[in-house]
Parts: C-alpha cells; sequence; structure tokens
C-alpha cells in the first residue's frame, strides 16, 4: 500500500501485529492528522490495546512501520526512540498511579527524572497540571483517597506533566460512572482544541467515541485488519462494511 501524501502526524502504515503463529491484525494502516482526537474502536479481542502498545514503543510490530511526522519509530536507533517517547503521554486504564505516593508526587515524579526544574518550579508546575484537570486542592491527596474518576485525571495530569505533543489513552472509561466519563470526554475536547494536543484513543464507549473523535480506525477481530477508517459518523451511516455499522448503531458495549 502506498504512504499518504502528507506525513505529518502519526502514520501507521501496513501494520502487522503477530505473535508467534497468532496474527492479531496484518496490514493496518491510516493516519492521525496533528491536533485532532483518534479513536481505536473494535469489538472485543481484536487488538486495540495491543495496537496502541506498538504505537507506543512497548512492543515491535512483526511488519510495517509507524512514523511520527515522517519519522520510522523502530527503524530509529535507542537513542533516538528516546527522544520520541518523550513526545509521548501515556495514560493506562487504571491509571498507573503510586499508591504510596500523594497526587503530586505523583505528577512531579516524571519532571525530577526527565528535567532540570528546581524543587518549586516542579510545584509550581504541578499545582498547574492538577488545576488542568480539576485537582487544584487535592495535591496532597493519595490515590486510595479519590474517586475512580478523580484517580484518572490524575493520571491525565501525570501524563501532561511533560507538556508532551501526543497523547495516548487506553480505555480511559473504564469502569465510570456516565457522568464521570463525560466529565474526562469533555476534558479531552479542551486538551485538543485550548493546548493542540494529539489524542489518541482505545474506547469502546459509543458516548465518547461520538463526543470526542474526529477521525477514528475500525479493527475486524473476524477479517483480522482495519476495515475502516473516518469519522464514525460517516462510518455508521455510510460505510460498506455491516459490521462497522452495526457497532457503531447498536454494538459498542463490548471491551477489548
Amino acid at each position: 500500500m502506498t504512504g499518504f501524501p502528507d506525513s505529518t502526524g502519526i502514520v501507521v502504515e501496513d501494520l502487522d501485529m503477530i505473535f508467534g503463529s497468532y496474527v492479531v491484525q496484518r496490514g493496518v494502516h491510516f493516519r492521525v492528522c496533528p491536533g485532532r482526537i483518534f479513536v481505536i474502536m473494535g469489538g472485543s479481542g481484536c487488538g486495540k490495546s495491543t495496537l496502541l502498545r506498538h504505537m507506543v514503543g512497548l512492543i515491535q510490530p512483526a511488519g510495517g512501520r509507524i512514523r511520527y511526522d515522517g519519522e520510522s519509530y523502530w527503524e530509529a536507533g535507542e537513542d533516538r526512540q528516546i527522544v520520541l517517547r518523550r513526545r509521548f503521554g501515556i495514560l493506562f486504564q487504571g491509571g498507573a498511579l503510586w499508591s504510596s505516593m500523594t497526587l503530586a508526587e505523583n505528577v512531579a515524579l516524571p519532571l525530577g527524572l526527565y528535567t532540570k526544574l528546581s524543587p518549586r518550579e516542579i510545584a509550581e508546575v504541578v499545582s498547574y497540571k492538577l488545576s488542568l484537570v480539576g485537582l487544584r486542592g487535592f495535591e496532597d491527596y493519595l490515590p486510595a483517597e479519590i474517586s475512580g474518576g478523580m484517580r484518572k485525571r490524575a493520571g491525565l495530569a501525570r501524563a501532561m506533566a511533560l507538556d508532551p505533543a501526543i497523547l495516548f489513552f487506553d480505555e480511559p472509561s473504564a469502569g465510570l460512572d456516565p457522568l464521570s466519563s463525560h466529565r474526562l470526554d469533555q476534558l479531552l475536547l479542551e486538551l485538543r482544541d485550548n493546548l493542540g494536543t494529539t489524542i489518541v484513543v482505545v474506547t469502546h464507549e459509543l458516548p465518547s467515541i461520538f463526543t470526542i473523535a474526529d477521525d477514528s480506525v475500525f479493527l475486524d477481530a473476524e477479517t483480522r485488519t482495519a476495515i475502516a477508517w473516518g469519522p464514525p459518523k460517516v462510518l455508521r451511516d455510510t460505510c460498506e462494511h455491516a459490521r462497522v455499522r452495526a457497532f457503531l448503531s447498536r454494538g459498542g458495549t463490548e471491551a477489548g
């Protein structure tokens, strides 16, 4: 398959995700435009989270390329991969907060590891990041002392600590009540609109998909490839594949 004329943003080219003899997905091909929210969707077991892990450098693909502004991540040297990863902020399903650290300490951790900021400057950045996600005043709380939705937002604040150009989210609404999920969706929209952040989200939640997604890709578990790419509402109404239309009109209740 030929490449995209515009190589800015994230370009996934003919990506093969294979473990031994087991094919998760083959020939996955799409582009994430800069400054947009892109959703990876599909039914249970189709490989959504696995694709995300390939994109952030945790799993090397069996074939194909993942390019960031034209630069192939897996063809770059190790030092260059580290530089590229510094552009990423990642929030996995559980939030992955350190339970023995306060929210402020969790957000401060990457700043202390990867910057030369003074303790006072770190404290100022931490306060700002927590205020962005609506957690000003909760700096000294432990993760166990706040709700699940607040933990997700605290995890987002830590993911944003180093001002990443790209944010990756794996099922951010998992385990949240509808109101908390809606608040998180609105926060992602604000990050896109106010900061110009590129956001990649794995989700099966239809309300979130239709609220936040500018573009999307549908991973099909039956054919083990991506069978649709585009705005979800357009795919729901006009996609040639019946499984995609069904997923977006009455499906989407499965986690994967």
